[in-house]
């Protein structure tokens, strides 16, 4: 017969972790119930929200494409926009032309940001 893996009266039971809970409260119970809410929050708040909001950013952009701007493709590719059409882009890039996802357009190169202007 195999010895036991543990040392013999140093198991521990889910009634045990009773006894170090405070008087009138409902237990390991509720205390789980708080770990798995401020876990999402923070999934939530430090990755989903971010995401959600760059990828928001992202279709903004594709939107807004227009025929004759500098692209960066997410292959790395440098063109220029030759032709629009729903989901695809024809980019020209040197002597050549490429048919494009739109989806895989990463950034707008020509566009400048506008400073927002000061009061005076």
């Amino acid at each position: 017969m195999a010895a036991p893996l543990y040392p013999i009266g140093l198991t521990m039971h889910a009634s045990d972790l009773l006894l170090f809970t405070p008087s009138g409260q409902q237990g390991p119970a509720g205390w789980l119930v708080f770990q798995l809410v401020a876990v999402f929050a923070i999934i939530y708040f430090l990755i989903l929200r971010p995401q959600k909001k760059q990828q928001e950013r992202h279709r903004q952009l594709l939107a807004s494409l227009q025929k004759g701007d500098r692209v960066l493709t997410s292959g790395g590719i440098l063109g220029e926009v030759v032709h629009l059409k729903d989901d695809e882009v024809t980019v020209k890039s040197g002597e050549a032309r490429l048919i494009v996802v739109r989806s895989n357009i990463a950034n707008i190169l020509n566009r400048s940001v506008e400073a927002p202007s000061k009061p005076q």
